[in-house]
Formats: structure tokens, sequence, C-alpha cells
């Protein structure tokens, strides 16, 4: 059966505000441990949908560490819903995102090393501007739009602008590792002039990383054209010990009060 979540036009979703969307990746980390087929990365999507998700957010990585091409093939053939497909502007995923043809295809950077995204793009790095463009041209054939994910530095903001981006995705991993209030305060700030930055420039504004039921609250109270927030770990932890029904829906009412 195929499931559909609460908004399922792209051009409706458009034109709302702060919606949840639900990173799966570390379900299929957990699937991958033992390699039983277990737990289903599909029926975890299905729950968050039908408990107030917008849509669904997944990292095919070049090394497949968590998600696989036949979760990407089974998303695209059973989920009637928003699909945010994060990945590095390799070829190789631009055949397959152009392909698959998700709602939104979110470029990050990324690294054999890395336990997770330690940050954004830097479109001011050599070389960076030219692939992210590249790879821009390419899925603008295929009717994909894009989202960077970035830092909030105004340079590379100007630059996604000078791209004519959908949207860039805020990382808040600073934010959320804040390590006091003082610390906090001055990355929620950062956070606010790049995000009204983004917002004047006609792109809309997404954030990720680290984003949990302590500080998301107090991102959305001062990012007021926030369009998007993509959570993953925080809500898989969570569901541990409250259902994955559960924590979604208790993220997703938060999120929504702020839309």
């Amino acid at each position: 059966m195929v499931i559909t979540a609460q908004i399922t036009q792209t051009n409706e979703y458009r034109q709302n505000m702060a919606r949840l969307l639900v990173n799966i990746d570390h379900v299929a980390t957990l699937r991958n441990a033992r390699g039983e087929g277990y737990p289903s990365v599909l029926e975890a999507a299905k729950i968050c949908l039908r408990n107030g998700a917008a849509g669904i957010v997944f990292h095919l990585r070049e090394d497949r560490r968590h998600i696989k091409d036949e979760d990407v093939a089974a998303f695209k053939g059973e989920l009637d819903t928003l699909l945010d497909f994060e990945m590095a502007a390799t070829d190789e995923m631009i055949s397959i995102c152009a392909e698959m043809k998700p709602y939104l295809s979110t470029l990050v950077p990324e690294s054999r090393e890395e336990l997770t995204t330690e940050g954004g793009l830097n479109l001011r790095a050599d070389g960076v501007f030219r692939k992210i463009k590249r790879a821009k041209m390419k899925l603008d054939e295929a009717e994909v739009p894009i989202s960077l994910f970035l830092d909030p530095v105004t340079e590379d903001i100007e630059k996604a602008a000078e791209l004519g981006v959908f949207a860039v995705e805020l990382h808040t991993g600073n934010y959320a590792n804040a390590k006091n209030a003082e610390e906090q305060e001055t990355e929620l700030k950062r956070l606010e002039e790049a995000a009204k930055l983004i917002h004047s420039n006609g792109m809309k504004v997404h954030a990720g990383h680290g984003l949990n039921f302590e500080n998301t609250e107090e991102l959305l109270k001062r990012l007021p054209d926030l369009h998007e927030v993509s959570i993953g770990h925080a809500l898989i932890s969570h569901a541990l010990f409250h259902g994955l029904g559960n924590s979604v829906k208790k993220m997703s009412d938060l999120v929504e009060r702020y839309g």
C-alpha cells in the first residue's frame, strides 16, 4: 500500500512554513549492524508519516554505510510523500537522483572518515562552486530542486543565491553542541542572520544537524522564516524508550506550533 503524508504536493508544500522531515538513516544503521534485514527502513518511514512527519530524509552515501540502493527504490515505489535525497555531488549520485526524481536533493559534503556530516559545503574552496554548479545543471535537467547544506556563513549563502538554488539547509551542529548559554546565543544569532539573508534572496530556509527536543523550540522561535527542519538521530534515540510513532508525533506537534 502506498503511504501518503499529510502534504504530498510540492507546490502546496512550498507555501507552508516549519514542517518536520524525519531522517531515517539511523534505522538503516541498526538494520545493517546485524545484516538481518530488520528493522525495516520502509516501515519506519511509514510510521513517521502516519504520526505527523511531512516527509522523509535519507542520505545515500558513497560507501552505503546505512541507506542502500534498494531502500531508495522502495521509497520511490511505496511512499507518496516529500522525499529529500541527501547526497554528495558525484556523478553516481546525480544519476540515481535524476532517475528517482525526489521532491528535493540536498547536496552535502561527504568524507569516508566522518561518523556523520560534520559541516556545511564550503563554496569558497577551490573547485567546490564549479562542482556544485555542474551538479545543479544536471539536476535542473531532471527537474529536481536543490538545497545546499551550508554553515551560517554570508559568503556561502551569497554564492548559493548566485546559483539560484531552491533552498539552503543551515548546519545547526555548532548551535546544538554549544558548551554553554553564551556560546549557544552566539550560534543562534549567526543562524538568525543567515536565515534572514537566505529568505531575502528568495530561497527557502531549512535547518538540520544535532536538533533534539531540548534545542529545537528555541531555534523555531528565533527563525520565523524557517521552512523545514530535518531531524533524525535524536528521534530514533528517543524512540528506543518511547516508540517511534510517539517520538515523531511529539516533535511534529512542537514544530507545527510555530508553523
